[in-house]
Formats: C-alpha cells, structure tokens, sequence
C-alpha cells in the first residue's frame, strides 16, 4: 500500500511549530497526489491551510493511532519519527508519571525532580529474575539484563549512563549499584555490597557541586567495575575517574557552588574534633563564597558530613586518616584566604604575620617564612644560572589558586586510589559488569577545553553506540534469514579523526605547549591553517579570529581558544611543592610522590589528572631516558589515553545504554520543555536509534501474536492448522505490495506504517461490526419499550375496574358487620350474667371438696405408714432366725470336713511311709515303682480337682451366707429404726395436744386482733391515697430520670464498646506485630545459625585443608548412608567433620545464646561418657563374678537345690506381697469408703467382698503348693542319683544364664545371699525332719492359715467399729431433725388453716428435695468408689496374672525332668502395653539416624500413620520420664531437635520434606502438652491417656524450644512454596488468558514480552491449581493440623496475590479492561478451590481482596465524580499509591476504550487525600504471616501404636 494513500480523510498529522516543536492536526479532506496544500485543522479549533515544499514535496509525519500512544518501547509505534517519540514521551511522564521508557536497545530516563517510591527493596525483588520486556521499563530492568548476560553469556557487561548536567545520570548509576549489591550479594562476610555503595557519598561529597543546572552535579566521569566470582556474588569493585573539574576549587559562577565537602566541613566546623581546623561560615572564605549560594535547599550539610565521615570508616579510611583529609581540605579553604599587596606592577608582598596563610602552614606543617616567599616569587633556570624573580600580584594569586588546586587533584587521587583499595578483594575476579557515568554532550555560549574533552569522549561513545546498535539489527535479520539490505546510518569518524588524528587539534594543542612562546593565538592560526576549507565537520566564525566551529553528531559547537593552552598544560611553581613535600605532616608528603616524574621544563610542575589504573596491576619500572618523554603528557594526551583505555574495556563488554533526559532547565517536578527535549534527543543518540530502525522493518510479530490479533481480518475459509501459512494468506490479501513486509522463521517484518495500515482495517472491521450490534440492540430495546408501555396501559386499566369494586364491596361489608355488632353485644351481657352466677357455685364446691379430700388423704397416709413399720418388723424376724440356722449349718460342716481331711492326710502318710520301705526293700523294682508314682501323681490331681470344686462350693455357700447376714443386720436396723419412730409419734401425740390448747387462745388473741387491724386499715388507707399521689408524681419523675439514665448508659455502654472493640483490634494487630517480630527474630536467629554454622565450615577448611584423595570409611558403616556418612570418594569442603577448636573472637563474634548451648551440650556428653564407663565397669564385674562362681561351684545336685530353694524364696516374697496389698486394701475401704458404700449388703461391698474372698482361696491354694513342693524337695532328696558330667555342664550353662539374665549388682547379691540362706535353712529341715516331720510342716500351714484368719477377724471388728460410728453419727442427725420438725410444726400450729397447708407443703417439698439431692450426691459418691474399685482390682487381678505367669516359669530344671507333665491347654493373654517404647542409651544416635534423618517422607505418608515419628519420639521420652533419666530425656530432645534442623538444612527445598517435618514437629508439641498433666490440655483426654502422662519432669522449656522450631520450619515451608508457585504466578494469572479471545495482543517493540498465548513450558491457572491441589494433599498425607494447613493456605494465597497485583502495578501492557476480566475470572477459579477444599473460612480469600479491587478498577467506568466516589469507596484493601499507579498505567486495547484523564486522577487524588495508608507502591511479597499452632490433642491410644518393621527400630521394644 502506498504512504499516500493513508492521508485521508480525518487522518492526523505531524506539522512543526516554532514554539511546541510539534503540533497535531487533522486533515479536513483527502489527499490526492499532486496536491501542493493540505487543508488542516488544529487541536485548538484553528483551520490551517499548510503548503508542501515544492522541491521536496514530503508529507507531513503521520500520527500513530491512539492505542499506541505511550507505550513502553518506543520501537512498538508504528510511525517512527521524531515527533511521534517526542509525544509518546510525554504522554508518559506528563499523563502516566513514567519516568523510563525502551527506545529499542536504549532506557531513556527522564528527571521527574522529584523522590518517586519506585526504588525501594521490594521493587528490586520484583524485577529480579525476570526478562527485560515482561516488565515496565526501569533502571532495574536494564541491570537485571546486565547480571543476567553476565551469568549467562559469561561475558563483561557495560551499563553507559550519558546525558546533561542535571538530567540524573548519577542517581541511575547509583541505583544500578545498588540493584547489584542487593541481588547478587557478597561472596565474604566483609559486606563487600555495602562498601561499593559506600564509596557513593565519599565520592559524591569531593566531586559533586551545586550548579545551575543540578544540585548534587557531578563534575568528573568515572567508570566503576564491580567485579564478581564464579557464583556471581560481589567480591570488589574499582573506579576509574576522568577530567576533574579542577577550576571549581578556585571558582564558582553565580548561583553555584564549590564542591559539597568544603560546605560539609564549614556546617561540621562546631564539632570538638574539628576545633583545630579554625574553620567557620562557609560566607568567610574565598573559595565558597563566590556563587553566593552556599545552602541547599532541603540538604542539611552537617548530616551529610555525618555520612562522609560514616562511609570513610565502613571503607577501612582510618580516624587519623580522615582527619588529615579534613585539614587538608580546611589548609586549601585558608590558603584561599591570602591576600596579596602590591609593591610595584612586578612584584607584591604578603601582609606580615598573615593569619590565613600561618593557619595554612599549621594545618599543612610547612615553615611559614619560606611558604609565604615562594607564594611572591619564582625560580627561573637557564643553562648556566637559577634566577629568583618576584612576580606580580595577578600572577601570585594565579600561582596561589594554582596551588589550591593541585592539591585538591592530588587529594581527590588519594582518595580515589584509597576507595579503590577498600574495594580490592584478594579473590580472583571471574567478571565484572561496568557502570560508566560520564558527561553528556554539551554546549553553552562559553565553551572552553572542558566542554571540548567532554563533547570528544562523546563522540567516541555515540561512535561505539551506533556501530553496536547496527550489530544487533544485522544479527537480527540474519537470525530470521531476511534478505540484509545496506542501512546508510550517520558515521561520526570523520570528526573523531579531526579531533585526534595525525595534525588534528589535539596533536596541535600539544604542539603549541611546547613552544616556548606559544599561545592561544597562535594555536587557532595553526587551525585556520591545517583544516580550514579542508575539513567540512571544521569551520571559523565570522567575527572572531579566536574561535573554531566544530559539526558534531549532535549540533554544531563554537570553541573560544582562549585558556586551552594554560588549562592543558596545568602548571604550578615546583618550589612550592617542595615546601610542601617537607612538611611534618606526614600525610601531605604521600600525595606528591609521583611528582619527579612530571617535572616541567619551564621549572612548572604538572599536575593534570592522570586515570587511575586497577590495583592489581603492577607498577612499570622506569628506564633512564624515559622520564624526558613522560613530563611531555599534556592533559589532553592523558585524556585521549585514558579515552582510549575505556573504549577498549567497552568493546570487550556487552554495552546497556541509558540516556537521561533534562526535562526543563528550572528543576520543576513533573514539567515538560519539548525544546529542551528535542535538543537532548538529538545529542543522545536515541533518533538515532529510531532512524536506523525505521529504515529496515521497524514492526515486528510473531506469527501466534499476528493471528490472534488480526483474526477478525480473517475469514474461516482463510484459516488453516499452520499459522504461518494463514498468516502469509492473509498478508498477500491485505497489502499487496510485497515490499512492505518480509516473513522470518518466527516473525513477520513490517515496514515503517504497516501495522498502522493493519490497525485501521482491524478498527474498520470492528466499528462495522459494533453498528450492526447497535443497531440490533436498539430494536430489541425499542420493542421492548412498547411490551411495557401496552403491559403497563392493561394493568392501571386493571387496577381502576378493580378498586370500583372494593369500594361496593366495602358498602356491603359495613351493613352487614352493623348487624353482626348488635348480635354480638347482647350475647355478651347475658353470658356475662351467666359467668358470674357459675364463678361462685364453683368457688363453694371446690372448698367443700378440697375439705373431704384432704380428710381422706390423712387416713390413707396413716395406714400405709402402719403397713411399712408392720413389713419391715416381720422382715427383720424372718432374717434373725434364717441367719442362726445358717450359722449353725455352716459349723456342721467346717467340722466334718476337718476330720475328713485328718483322715485323709493319715491316709497319705501311710502311702507315703510304705513307698519309702518298699524301695528301701525291693531296690530293684524301679520301674514299677516309677509307675505307681505316676498312678499316686494322677490321683493327687484329680483329688487337687475335686478340692477346687470343693472350695468353689464353699465360696458360693460364703456368699450366700454373706447375703443373708446383710439382709439380716438391715432388718436389725430397720427395727431399731421402728421402735425409734413408735417413740417419736407418741412424743408428737402429747405436743399436738398441748398445741391445741394453744390454738384455741390465739383464735381469741386473734379477734381482738383483727379488730384492731380494722380500725388501723382505715387509717393506713387514708394514708396510703395520700401516699399514692404523691408516690405518682415521684414515679413520674423517676421515670424520667431513669429514662434519661438509660439514654445515658446506653450512650456509655455504646462508647465502651466501640472504645472496647478498638482497643482489643489494636491488642490483636500489636499481639500480631510482636508475634511477627519474635518470628522475624526467629528467622534472622536461624539465617545466622546456618551463617554460623557455613562460618565453622570455612574455618575448618582453613584449619585443616585436606589432601585430595580417597578418605577412608569406618568398616561398620552401611553403604546405604550415602546422604549422612563419608564414601570414598574426594573428599568436598562440606563433608569435612569439625575437629578444630572454636575460632578466636577476633575472628567471628561469639555468641553467647549459643557458646552456653554448647556448654550444656558438652556437660551431657560428658555425662553420657561417664554413664556409659560405669555400665562397662559393671558388666566386666558381672562377668568376672559369674566366672569365679563358676569356677567354685559345689556339685551338681547342691546347685539345683540352691536354684530351687531360690524361686521357693522368691514365690513366698511375692506371696507375702500379695497378702499385705489385700490387706491394705481391707482397711482402705474399711477406713475411706462412706458408710453407705461399706455398709454389708451394699452392692460395691458385696462384689469387691467376694472378689477378696477368691483372691485369698487363690492364696491359700498357692500356699498349699507350696508346702507341697517343700515335702518333695525333702521326699526327693536321697531318691535322685548324682547324674554325669555332661548333665552338671548343661545345667551349669542353664544357671549361669538365669545369672546373667539379673542386671544389676544388687539383684545378683541379694539372689547370693538367698541361696545361702536356703542352704542352712535346708540342712536344718533334712536335720529334724524324721519320720514325722511333716507334721511340722502342716502345723506351720497351720498357724499360717490361723494368722490369715485372726487378720480377716480384726479387718471385720475395724469395719463392724466403723458402721458403728457411722450409725451413732446418723443417729445424731435424726435427733437434729426431729428437733427442727417440732419447731416448724410449732410454727405452721401458730399460722391461720390457709397458710399452715401452704407451710407444710412448702416444707414438704424443701425436705423431699434434700433427701434427692443427699441421695444423689451418695449416688455420685457411691459411683466414683465403685470405678475406683474397678481400677483397682484390675490391678491387682493383673498382678496376680503376672504371678502366675511368674509360678509357672519358676519350676526348677529338676522338676522338669523329674516330674510328670500332664498336657494342660494354657490360653496366652494380650500383654497390656503402657504406651512406651524402651531403648538403649548407645541405640539412641541409630534411633535418631533411622528416624529422621534417614526417613523418607512419602513412604511414611503412604504407607504409615501420621504422625508416626512424633509418637514414636514421645513414647521414647516417656518411658526416660518413667526411668526419671532426666540426662536422658534431655539427650533425646536435643538430637532431635538438631537432626530435624539437620534434615531441613540438607533437604530444605523438597516441600514434602519440610511439611512432613511441620506435621510432626507440630505433633510431638501437642504430644508434650497433651500428656504434660497440666489441666488446660486434659480436658480432651481420655481416663487411659491421662495414665500416660509424664510424671517426673516438666518439658515446658522444650515445648518453647520446639514452637520454635516449628516456627523456623514454618517460615521455611512458607520459602519452598514461593520459590515453587512464584514461575507460574506471573504467567498463569496474568499473562495466560484463560479466557480465550477476551484481550487483544498490541503491538510489542524490540523488548519483546513473554507471549500471552499459552505454548508447551508456559505456566497457566490450571498448573497453579494442581500445584495447589499438590500441596493440599501433601500435608494432609502428613497429618499436618487443619488450623495449619489453613495458615498455609492462607499464605499461599496471599503470595499469589501480592507478587500479581506487584507485577500488575509494574507493567504498563496488563493494566486494561480485558485484563480485569482476566484477573476476576482466575481469582474467582482461586475461590472455587477454596469451597472444593472447605477452607473458605481460612482468610486466604481476603489476602486476595487488593488484587480483586485492583482487577474491579480496570473495569468500572473512569470519568465523573460519581465514578470517582464509587472508586473511594471501592477500593478500600488499596493505598492511594496504587489506585493512581492502576489509573496512570490503564491502556486501552482497542480504539473504543477511552483513556484516564488527568482531571480524574487529580480528583481520585483529591478525594483520597484524607486517607492514612501506606505511601508503598507495591505489596510486600516477602512478609510471613505471624503462625500460631493451637493445641490439637490426638485421640490416638499411644499403646496400640505398632512399630512396622520397614523402620529399622527394631532394637527398641514396646513397654
């Protein structure tokens, strides 16, 4: 398509203007080729006819369309000219308040004169890691580009800041630095970072000044390197500096300033330290008083000297050292000072004892005499003679102001080399990225040698710059394989080659300095000469033969030649500089000691400023001969080396450019000058960048982007499954010159105008398309305006025909309700007649019949009380008389049975005696002996079964009989109960008679009484009407008092609660702000930890760096324990255990917290060493003492007598320890238990009666075996035969195990000293035993049983006492109620017949009350014994189990092999497990290994319970507390707790790791707390787990060390999450577009952002919910508590919600209507999740309401103030800052969206001017919620937890 063509109709043009540069016009008509006149019309309603130059006949520049108007790159517009760059900037920093702007390669950066919130922390974290185009542009943006090719190309970087003075070039690269500092980090703990910012206010405090131009303008360029190591973290930095402006020392225009430090020092001049300087008012010297502006505005000097002084020291610049800057600086403020007297017109004086100049020579340490002649005279040498010539007073005051300024240069390269030198790291530099801020271009109506060095070095860079910025659109073109056509672009060569060529002007500069005679003159007639009419780029004014015109690449430039000579040679007298070299001050000596070297031969010395090379390089030894040819170099050969130098290091670097723009020259914020813009636009070369790119294919698209956004254009047939063949379709179609545009590989290449082409057919497309949408509307809504128009005519028709009836309706109703009233009011007066006359009959019935009826009542009542007394008499004879027979049954029987059993037991003894004679007669009968044995054996049994039959009989009968004496002694008590009863309504007989006696006087009493009351009841009514009156009006008056006292308490009551409400929200937010700080301190507490910890690390590599090689292994080790033991292989520096001692405190600063943890550490250690020596010491005892018994053990059938006799001791032991428990039990319920529950007959009596009766038949059982085993140990003495060797060996072994089974010393001395008690007791029984001797043995079972019994005798007479006491107590209390019974009877006696019925049931029912509330507080009572009971007599039936597990193994080997065993089925039973798990101390770092920090987190959640290690933890530690080991407890926790932290700190980054460990953390917390028996945490626990409760120490000092570390593991979970969601957040909420076709793709420039369309690798919503949906299941496989996973969810949310809204408020091209809908769409999928997983009420949906608000504004309307008030009020989760940043940045995307005026965002501003927010811009995507962790107690029984075996625990075992 041809230009011409798109000049139509209300197309808008470019026209330029003398005073807007641009102006913006429409075209009234089209334009046809061959027109000479356009007809126009102005914005400002004007008509303009404007004429085409006839020669070149060019159009005027087009206007973009307006969507494209203030866009981030410049490069995205589709007309690229000088107007159009000039508009888009504007628009962005007038409208927008965009400072930055993209021109292709170039960041343009305009000064707002005014602090923006835009550099802060959390802007430099939002632009870490992300790609150049995804974000708005920003300084940030380029040095993340800088750091980001550096790491990835490994190639140095250049970031070039140019521009003005004033335009802001050292803030940017300030703020490159410390983009830098901040992201990278220091590789040292030396704060590498810190310094290289530090070394910005020193350097800015000695080379910045006030100008007219700039307050803080820097008056030198410097290149800084910031070197980095291999991991790209700062190590160093260095600075070079070029051309000082050495003349300000001396000089100062109006309005201007000497540099800052001179000021610094006259505002600091009070200070004590500075006293010595005798410095004053910066208006009392010379050298500050000249610009007449020695304050700026808003800088208070003395905190900046504060600042100066604070960086010198952090940059190692010592106190001494400072100070002799400081009189260094103070000497040349005095010697400026000095004033000069003339003599003649050649020669002056100085006044004598001169005070400026004798406080220069003290500050300086020079003689004064020979300063003061040396500063009036000169030394001139010739061949042969030295001549001292005075000079005059102009020449001294040069030769002075010469002086001042030599030394400030010579300070100022101290300095420098002294910043340098604090920067320098001995680490080896791997990279460096360059920050060069160096002048701009300049030109003023005065330019001297400075403005021609600075204009020079800018033609080097403008040179590099255009070369650099045709690379990049070659490389370009050839990447997309587009035919490269030659690009003509602007080559400033030739002028560098007039400047520094061979005879160029430099070359004659330094020509002419060498004359003897030369001067300025001269000099420019050499220029006329040589160049003159032979150079174009030179010319010569017209009026003047002392200047020269120079065509520079930016404007032309007039030099006045005038001082070049004099500033490039730069000379000063040597003689003063020997004065100053002998100075005491040794300080001034180091600054001139490079000053032989450059000696002039005019007896002058040179001191121009020579760049300052790296400090690692070494100095170049000179050579004789080579010292005439270095005293030649002029300034501007040093310069021109020095520009050389630095355009090398730029070409081996990858250039960033950032130009800085001057907006006005009166520092107004926020104003724009379009001259001054212009002006700058052109010197910088950024129209540069724009022709160069407008002369190839400036517009460029992806295919994916060019189909989504021209798809409208397209028609279905056109579109195919290849985009890149669709797109090619539709371009031939569209523009059919092929010329136009180029296709790529990726992308389609346009010509200048193109896509604008493209836009306007798009835009025709769509307003064709919405007419026909219009037009289809209106019908609609036409044709329903007429639906309701006829729907509502039907309806008021409707309503008319329908209240002409009401009202006829209504007549009738009223006649009818006249007759139904009448019918009604007759009706009730006769049934009111009626109700009256039925009332009283009622009334007299109900008295007469309550009067029979309570007559019947006392006679019933009589005879069932006769009934009850009847029942219980007979009762109780009935049971006395049953009782007697059954005592004497059971007698009856006692006594057969005993001599049944003595017949019986003759009977044995004879069996007994006629075996023993028939094995001594007939010895070799063995074998039918051995079988009649076997016979008796069976007999003993079965007789053994039939006497437990027996004596179950006889427990039954007990029983019984116990039930029939309780029966019996309840009837005793019921009798007593009778007789007491019969006696007490005999006494009441004869009271109601004497009451009744009295009755009858208080009825006469009571007549006289009443008539007495009648006569006072007049008079108190009479009284009382009185009363009333008055009584209403103090009503009245009360209730207005109360009413206004209630208005009033309701007003306080309102106050107090809203004063209530404030101050507990203000109680919650601080309690949140100090749980945050505790959590932040935590955090900062576990970063140093690790820091401490890496610090070990190091130093133990300093100490002992190891040899490479192979280090061997301990052999024990398991080649699995790959993560935590060494392999071999070479050893790395992070394997290498720490065997050093602590490093010195000069080297790392001791932290006490953690040297006293240390201590503890090594006191356990030292305790567990001693422990464990002493179990060593033990078993070797244990050993050697099992050896000697062995060796000294008596024959075979001795030591199993002694093994016998062992276990009999031991069963009798536990025998007597049974019987003194049930005894004790016998006299606590006897002594505690209430009488109701002891007393016989009750049911808790009864059971626990007859469960003590089958305990002690149990016992005597026992006891009988055991005598029978005594009888056979005896009978078997001399029957077992001595067996052989190998049998004595066997059961040697067997004994000397059971030996070693006994763990203690005391066991195995106490089982010694038995058996040797056994043996004598033994010798004596086989001693008097005889034939007979059994019979001892009975007696001794005997007495025994009669002990049992006389104790069981005494237990009964106790209780029998005990009931006693208990019935003479309740005795006394029926006696206290009789008394009170009589005395209400005496009183009801004393009241009239109504009120003694309404007393006595009154009473009745106060006393049936008591006796419920007695009897249920008996009932309670009566409950808790019984369960107490219970508890009990589990016990003890468990002891008993236990014993008779204990009976059964305690039969000794003899038995086993002697006696018969007859085959018994024996059920095993469940062993009762207490919920603890025993270990041993030395298993206890292999409990801890395979635990935690061998676990692997996902089988454990799979496969095992949750939670398992934390219970696994606890039942450990309980059983310690059971052991009351507190070494051990404490020896567990603390390995823990630091193989968590270890786990965390190897795998810190797997999110299934770090949750697990949270949920267990958390879990053994709540274990601590649940079983600490505290009452707060019992409350939930279950009557077995409060068993479980530690019982020995307190662990709540552990619980706070492990909320702490929950705390920390937390803060890491909430790390890991981040790191994981923050890649998708941007892309999957932002850039995605979930819902397809809602947002168009605008045309992008050179930056190119990351596509919206989502291709494989992009993160969209969907990968954010499922990594969601990822972490949800994950920690609830870990059993993590749901207030937890709330607070996480909770987090989660809010980091997605604040890096989007951040990343929203940053980018210009996300800030549009669609893109709101966008947002609304994704958050509201966000919710679903939130309902999906029930976790709405976790907050996490509120943490999303400013970004919900910021998505609401996008889309609601942006124009009137009613908008604006909806927006206030909208928008409450948004600071003011952010609602202006979302109006300023809202783009359309289409032309029928409407910009933001500024007048609305003035009134947004206006409105929200009141509200108190936060002045941060962007949200802190950092911040961590303060975590709590409510106590959530397990329902888990600890002892039903099962250890599975895939643990490895299996040397721990269940208790």
């Amino acid at each position: 398509m041809a230009a011409s063509e798109l000049y139509t109709k209300f197309a808008r043009v470019w026209i330029p203007d003398p005073e807007e540069v641009w102006k913006s016009a429409e075209l009234l008509k089209d334009y046809k080729p061959g027109d000479k006149v356009l007809l126009l019309h102005l914005e400002e309603g004007k008509d303009l006819e404007y004429r085409l130059d006839p020669k070149t006949k060019e159009l005027p520049h087009l206007r973009n369309p307006d969507i494209l108007v203030g866009e981030n790159d410049l490069t995205a517009l589709s007309y690229l000219h000088e107007p159009a760059v000039l508009h888009n900037l504007r628009v962005r920093f007038i409208d927008s308040k965009l400072i930055y702007t993209y021109c292709g390669i170039v960041l343009v950066a305009i000064n707002p004169y005014e602090q923006l919130p835009i550099y802060g922390e959390d802007i430099i974290n939002a632009y870490s890691g992300q790609n150049m185009g995804d974000m708005d542009p920003h300084i940030f943006a380029v040095a993340e580009e800088a750091y980001k090719q550096m790491a990835r190309d490994e190639r140095n970087q250049s970031i070039i800041v140019s521009g003005e003075s004033g335009a802001g070039k050292t803030v940017s690269a300030k703020y490159a630095m410390r983009y830098f500092a901040t992201v990278s980090g220091s590789a040292s703990e030396a704060n590498v970072e810190e310094k290289v910012l530090a070394s910005n206010p020193i350097m800015e405090s000695i080379g910045n000044a006030k100008t007219t131009r700039n307050d803080n303008s820097s008056r030198f360029g410097k290149y800084i390197e910031i070197g980095f190591d291999k991991r790209y973290r700062i190590i160093g930095a260095n600075m070079r500096t070029y051309l000082l402006e050495k003349s300000r020392v001396v000089f100062q225009a109006e309005e201007e300033r000497n540099y800052h430090i001179f000021y610094q020092l006259c505002a600091s001049a009070k200070l004590p330290e500075f006293k010595m300087l005798r410095l004053g008012n910066a208006n009392h010297f010379h050298y500050t008083k000249q610009g007449g502006s020695p304050v700026i505005e808003g800088v208070d000097d003395a905190k900046e000297m504060a600042h100066t002084r604070q960086a010198c020291t952090l940059l190692g610049i010592s106190e001494s050292y400072q100070m002799g800057i400081f009189r260094i600086l103070a000497g040349i403020l005095h010697l400026g000072n000095v004033g000069f007297t003339s003599r003649d017109s050649d020669s002056c004086t100085i006044p004598p004892k001169h005070e400026p100049l004798s406080i220069f020579c003290d500050l300086m340490g020079v003689d004064y005499e020979e300063m003061c002649h040396w500063l009036c005279h000169r030394k001139l040498a010739t061949a042969t003679e030295t001549y001292i010539k005075p000079i005059s007073k102009l020449q001294a005051t040069n030769a002075r102001d010469a002086l001042s300024k030599h030394i400030y240069a010579k300070l100022f390269n101290w300095i420098v080399d002294h910043v340098n030198q604090a920067l320098h790291s001995a680490v080896k530099q791997h990279s460096f990225i360059g920050v060069l801020d160096i002048y701009g271009f300049e030109t003023f109506e005065i330019n001297s040698f400075e403005q021609f060095c600075i204009n020079y070095a800018n033609e080097k860079l403008q040179q590099q710059f255009n070369m650099h910025v045709f690379k990049l659109e070659q490389e370009e073109y050839m990447k997309e394989q587009i035919p490269w056509t030659l690009i003509d672009f602007y080559d400033n060569q030739p002028c560098i080659n007039l400047i520094e060529s061979k005879l160029g002007i430099l070359d004659l500069l330094d020509e002419e300095c060498k004359m003897p005679k030369g001067t300025d003159d001269t000099w420019a007639q050499k220029l006329y000469n040589t160049h003159l009419n032979k150079c174009a780029l030179f010319e010569k004014p017209r009026l003047s033969n002392k200047a020269f015109i120079i065509q520079h690449f930016a404007d032309k430039v007039e030099y006045q030649c005038e001082g070049f000579l004099e500033k490039n040679k730069d000379t000063v007298f040597e003689e003063q500089i020997k004065v100053l070299k002998s100075s005491k001050f040794k300080m001034l000596p180091e600054l001139f000691q490079d000053d032989e070297k450059a000696i002039s031969p005019t007896s002058a010395t040179s001191s121009g400023r020579t760049h300052l090379t790296r400090l690692s390089a070494k100095p170049t030894k000179g050579r004789p001969g080579q010292t005439a040819k270095e005293h030649k170099k002029t300034v501007g050969h040093q310069f021109r080396n020095s520009l050389h130098l630095l355009m090398e290091t730029l070409n081996a670097t990858t250039p960033h450019y950032v130009r800085c723009i001057k907006p006005n020259d009166f520092k107004f914020p926020f104003t724009f000058d379009e001259k001054r813009a212009v002006q700058q636009l052109r010197a910088c070369g950024v129209l540069e960048t724009i022709r160069i790119s407008a002369a190839g294919f400036p517009s460029r698209w992806t295919y994916q982007e060019f189909f989504s956004r021209y798809r409208v254009l397209m028609k279905q047939k056109d579109v195919l499954s290849d985009r890149k063949q669709t797109c090619k379709n539709v371009l031939e179609k569209l523009i059919l010159d092929k010329d136009k545009y180029q296709f790529g590989k990726t992308k389609i290449f346009f010509r200048a105008g193109q896509v604008a082409y493209l836009e306007k057919l798009r835009a025709d497309k769509l307003r064709a398309a919405c007419i026909r949408i219009q037009k289809t509307i209106r019908g609609w809504l036409q044709r329903k305006k007429y639906l309701r128009m006829r729907k509502a005519a039907i309806t008021v028709q409707r309503y008319v025909r329908g209240y002409q009836a009401r009202c006829y309706t209504k007549f009738l109703r009223r006649t009818k309700a006249a007759t139904v009233i009448q019918k009604y009011w007759r009706m009730y007066v006769v049934c009111r007649r009626y109700r009256i006359t039925r009332a009283a009959t009622v009334v007299l019935q109900s008295y007469l019949r309550g009067y029979l009826a309570r007559n019947r009542y006392r006679r019933i009542l009589r005879e069932h009380k006769a009934v009850i007394i009847q029942k219980w008499v007979r009762g109780w004879l009935a049971r006395t008389c049953y009782k007697k027979t059954m005592h004497a049954i059971i007698y009856l029987q006692c006594c057969f049975r005993r001599m049944m059993a003595k017949r019986e037991l003759k009977k044995l003894k004879i069996e007994a005696r006629s075996v023993e004679r028939y094995k001594k007669l007939h010895i070799g009968m063995e074998n039918k002996i051995m079988q009649l044995q076997r016979k008796v054996d069976e007999q003993n049994k079965d007789y053994k079964c039939l006497m437990e039959k027996l004596t179950n009989l006889e427990g039954v009968y007990n029983s019984e009989t116990e039930k029939l004496r309780s029966d019996l002694e309840r009837l005793q008590l019921s009798e007593e109960e009778a007789k007491i009863a019969t006696g007490r309504v005999l006494s009441l007989q004869e009271e109601i008679a004497k009451l009744r006696k009295d009755l009858e006087q208080t009825r006469s009493e009571k007549k006289s009484i009443e008539e007495r009351a009648d006569k006072y009841k007049q008079e108190t009514e009479q009284l009382v009407s009185v009363l009333k009156e008055e009584n209403t009006l103090l009503k009245q008056e009360k209730e207005a008092l109360n009413h206004l006292i209630v208005e009033q308490a309701k007003e306080m009551t309102e106050t107090m609660e809203k004063k209530l409400v404030e101050e507990t929200k203000q109680l919650e937010l601080d309690l949140n702000d100090e749980r945050l700080r505790y959590q932040n301190l935590l955090n900062e507490f576990s970063r140093l930890e690790e820091r401490y910890d890496d610090l070990k690390e190091e130093m133990t590599l300093m100490v002992n760096v190891p040899k490479p090689g192979h280090k061997r292994t301990d052999s024990t080790h398991s080649s699995n324990e790959s993560e935590y033991t060494f392999s071999s292989e070479i050893v790395e520096t992070e394997d290498i255990p720490l065997r050093t001692e602590e490093p010195s405190e000069k080297k790392v600063p001791l932290d006490m917290s953690l040297f006293l943890k240390l201590q503890k550490r090594v006191t356990e250690l030292e305790q567990e060493k001693q422990v464990m020596q002493d179990e060593l010491d033990r078993k070797e005892e244990q050993v050697l003492r099992s050896k000697a018994k062995e060796e000294e053990r008596p024959q075979i059938r001795g030591a199993e007598l002694e093994y016998e006799s062992l276990k009999r001791q031991e069963l009798e032991s536990e025998n007597k320890k049974l019987k003194n428990e049930l005894n004790e039990l016998r006299k606590a319920l006897s002594e505690k238990s209430a009488p109701e529950v002891t007393a016989p007959g009750a049911p808790a009596y009864r059971v626990l009666m007859e469960q003590l009766t089958s305990v002690s038949e149990e016992l005597d059982v026992r006891k009988e075996e055991v005598l029978i085993l005594r009888s056979q140990l005896v009978s078997q003495k001399e029957a077992i035969q001595p067996k052989d060797d190998k049998n004595t060996m066997t059961d040697s072994t067997i004994l000397l195990e059971d030996v070693q089974k006994m763990k203690d010393k005391g066991e195995i001395a106490q089982a010694y000293i038995g058996l040797k008690e056994t043996n004598r007791q033994s010798a004596m029984d086989f001693h008097e035993l005889a034939e007979d001797g059994e019979l001892w043995l009975v007696y001794e079972g005997l007495k025994q049983a009669n002990r049992l019994l006389e104790s069981q005798l005494q237990s009964q007479k106790r209780s029998h006492e005990n009931e006693a006491e208990a019935l003479r107590g309740e005795i006394q209390s029926l006696k206290e109620e009789n008394n009170r019974q009589q005395q209400l009877l005496a009183q009801n006696l004393q009241l009239p017949p109504e009120a003694r019925i309404e007393a006595s049931l009154q009473h009745e029912i106060t006393r049936l009350t008591n006796e419920n509330l007695d009897l249920m507080e008996q009932l309670e009572k009566q409950d808790k014994t019984v369960r107490k009971l219970k508890k009990q007599l589990k016990v003890f039936a468990k002891k008993i189990g236990e014993l008779e597990v204990s009976q059964t193994e305690s039969i000794s080997p003899g038995q086993i092999i002697d006696e018969p065993i007859r085959p018994v089925n024996i059920p095993r039973k469940e062993k009762d497990f207490q919920g603890m798990l025993e270990y041993k101390k030395e298993d206890e770092q292999k409990l801890v290994k395979n635990l935690i920090l061998e676990l692997k987190p996902r089988g454990v959640a799979v496969n095992l319970i949750p939670g398992l290690p934390a219970y696994i933890l606890f039942m450990c530690v309980r059983h310690a507390d059971y052991l009351n080991d507190d070494q051990k407890v404490r020896s567990l926790l603390t390995s823990t707790i630091n193989s968590i932290k270890k786990v965390l700190k190897k795998r810190g980054d797997d999110f299934e790791t770090v949750s697990f460990w949270l949920s267990n953390t958390c879990r053994f917390l709540h274990c601590l707390k649940q079983y600490s028996g505290e009452e707060g945490f019992m409350k939930h626990n279950t009557s077995r787990q409060n068993e479980h409760c530690l019982t020995n120490f307190d662990l709540a000092e552990y619980r706070q060390v492990l909320s702490d570390l929950a705390i920390q593991i937390y803060q890491q979970l909430v790390r890991v999450l981040e790191n994981i969601l923050q890649p998708m957040i941007v892309s999957g909420m932002l850039e995605h577009e979930t819902i397809q076709g809602v947002s168009g793709v605008k045309p992008t420039g050179l930056r190119k952002r990351t596509s919206s369309i989502a291709d494989e690798g992009t993160y969209t919503l969907d990968s954010i919910l499922r990594q969601l949906n990822s972490f949800h299941s994950v920690m609830c496989q870990h059993g993590m508590d749901p207030e937890l996973i709330k607070q996480v969810v909770k987090q989660m949310f809010y980091i997605v919600g604040a890096i989007t809204l951040n990343n929203l408020l940053l980018r210009k091209d996300m800030c549009s209507w669609s893109k709101g809908m966008q947002i609304r769409y994704n958050v509201s999928q966000l919710e679903e999740w939130l309902r999906d997983k029930n976790l709405m009420n976790s907050g996490a949906k509120e943490t999303l309401e400013p970004l919900i608000q910021a998505a609401q504004l996008l889309q609601v309307k942006k124009k009137t103030d009613d908008d604006a008030e909806a927006i206030c009020s909208m928008c409450s989760a948004l600071t003011t800052a952010q609602i202006v940043k979302v109006l300023n940045l809202y783009t359309p995307v289409n032309e029928f969206e409407e910009r933001v005026s500024v007048s609305f965002i003035r009134t947004i501003q206006m409105r929200l001017r009141d509200r108190k927010d936060s002045p941060q811009l962007l949200m802190d995507a950092k911040h961590i919620f303060p975590v709590t962790f409510p106590f959530n107690p397990s329902s888990l029984a600890l002892e039903t937890i099962q250890i599975p075996a895939s643990l490895g625990l299996g040397f721990i075992s269940r208790v």
